[in-house]
């Protein structure tokens, strides 16, 4: 678990103490959005609704150069507030006025506007910053990854430190402007819509833009040398999806997988209901790393998701959370369950549909691979802690648990539970406890027992009737044909 930092209680109490009760003196904003699991991240004292990103990089280097514009507003009267991020700034302006900014923590930097706040008022911050994105690590880790021929940023939960200055937690989603000037013969990849690109003297920009609301781990950014197609689905959606031109032995299973996106967009609407985004897609850099990410409209992918060949399944887990997880996001950390699981259980669905192994046989499957006292129950997908919000257990428990609920409350609620909840919070956030209640009105049903069993018990549970009698079965339940490929979406 990262090294979290923690408010001095002496700080605290002698700030009370300096201010009557009475008095309506603009304080800090609070250090960090509230989640538990990252008490550091975030700011409690305004919201952020729009970040323009104006950035020079230069591949040679790994030079970044930027200048990114925060439309804020203040939630409560503010004297100074806090923004995530790890480069070296040279300014920051407060609606048009220079503002006093320090260091202030790992990835903290505090800023003293010369004015204070006023709660409900609005706030344009720019910011001016420079620095080695490579270079930068915080809290033993870098995020930023360098390639041949560029770099990319994409990781959760956190990416935005290391190339734009942000309010950086799901709770607070913005849309995005963003506008990369890179060398000739270079391209940049974003997210949402590519809106227009121009050349001169040497220089390519390329203007991105991501018109619904996003959470600052889901931005993303690629610079290198692509080649990207174009079309849309079926339906009419416009995907934009780019491959590294050295991707080597992995290049074609890649293209056979990611190049289905406009069709499994399609298939997935079918279960979660309209596609929430303008565009869709995805890229699939030169880097070493395994894993791919939901970064919206445009699905981070590793080439080695693709090494043992092509995996529409992988594609179908990140691209189920433009629903569950990026349209409507976490309001904390420990609601993990409502991204990790549902996208799981799109594969079980998606493995259905190809005739490769049923969701029960699945969830058969999981439940008989884990027998009493294996670790794999001590995880709660409901509360999994910061530790082990990726480990198996969100995904394969996690999607174990919608199967139980879907034959308790039937497949007529539980179709139309899938399709409510993202109509729902669309381009909002969400918890577990809000998506239960859901799931008892559409139903009828109390599920108190089913959550609290399935999601937040230490242990093996028993298997419930209406799961299914194989669930219980002691015989061993045979590996389904496409178990391998699920689980390639869970590598990290």
């Amino acid at each position: 678990m990262r090294k979290k930092l923690l408010v001095s209680a002496v700080a605290a109490a002698t700030l009370l103490l300096a201010v009557p009760a009475s008095a309506a003196t603009p304080t800090p904003g609070a250090p960090g959005a509230g989640d538990p699991y990252y008490p550091t991240y975030g700011d409690g004292g305004y919201r952020i609704s729009h970040y323009d990103l104006r950035l020079k990089y230069q591949p040679a280097t790994d030079q970044l150069e930027g200048t990114a514009t925060l439309l804020a507003t203040a939630t409560q009267d503010l004297s100074s507030f806090d923004l995530d991020f790890a480069l070296n700034i040279s300014e920051v302006l407060v609606n048009g006025h220079p503002a006093k900014f320090a260091v202030a923590g790992v990835q903290k930097v505090a800023v003293t506007p010369q004015t204070p706040l006023a709660a409900g008022s609005r706030a344009t911050v720019v910011v001016r910053y420079a620095g080695v994105p490579s270079t930068v690590s915080t809290y033993g880790f870098t995020a930023w990854q360098r390639t041949p021929d560029g770099a990319v940023i994409a990781d959760e939960p956190e990416a935005a430190w290391w190339w734009f200055p942000s309010n950086d937690h799901p709770s607070d989603k913005a849309t995005f402007d963003v506008s990369v000037l890179v060398p000739d013969g270079t391209q940049a990849i974003s997210n949402g819509v590519l809106t227009s690109q121009s050349s001169k003297l040497g220089w390519t920009r390329y203007n991105w833009r991501e018109n619904k609301p996003q959470a600052t781990y889901l931005a993303t950014l690629a610079v290198g040398k692509f080649d990207i197609t174009t079309g849309t689905s079926p339906s009419g959606i416009p995907v934009l999806n780019a491959y590294s031109q050295d991707l080597g032995d992995n290049a074609d299973a890649a293209r056979a997988s990611v190049e289905r996106t406009g069709e499994l967009v399609d298939w997935l609407s079918g279960y979660f209901g309209p596609y929430p985004f303008s565009a869709a897609g995805g890229y699939v850099p030169n880097v070493p790393t395994h894993y791919a990410l939901e970064t919206q409209t445009r699905v981070f992918y590793s080439p080695r998701q693709f090494a043992n060949g092509a995996n529409a399944s992988v594609v179908v887990h990140e691209l189920a959370h433009q629903w569950y997880g990026d349209s409507v996001s976490l309001e904390r950390w420990s609601d993990i369950w409502l991204n990790e699981g549902f996208a799981t259980y799109a594969q079980w669905l998606w493995s259905e549909h190809e005739g490769e192994g049923t969701a029960q046989q699945l969830a058969d499957y999981v439940y008989g691979s884990h027998p009493d006292g294996d670790a794999f129950w001590t995880v709660k997908p409901g509360d999994p802690g910061a530790a082990n919000q990726f480990d198996a257990a969100v995904y394969d428990r996690g999607a174990l648990a919608i199967q139980v609920l879907r034959t308790t409350i039937g497949d007529q609620a539980f179709f139309a539970l899938l399709k409510a909840w993202p109509a729902e919070h669309r381009y909002g956030n969400g918890t577990i406890a809000q998506f239960q209640a859901l799931a008892e009105r559409i139903s009828g049903k109390k599920l108190d027992d089913l959550f609290r069993t399935w999601l937040y018990t230490a242990s093996r549970p028993a298997a419930p009737a209406a799961a299914g009698a194989r669930l219980a079965a002691a015989a061993p339940v045979a590996e389904p044909r496409s178990w391998q490929q699920i689980k390639a979406a869970q590598q990290h």
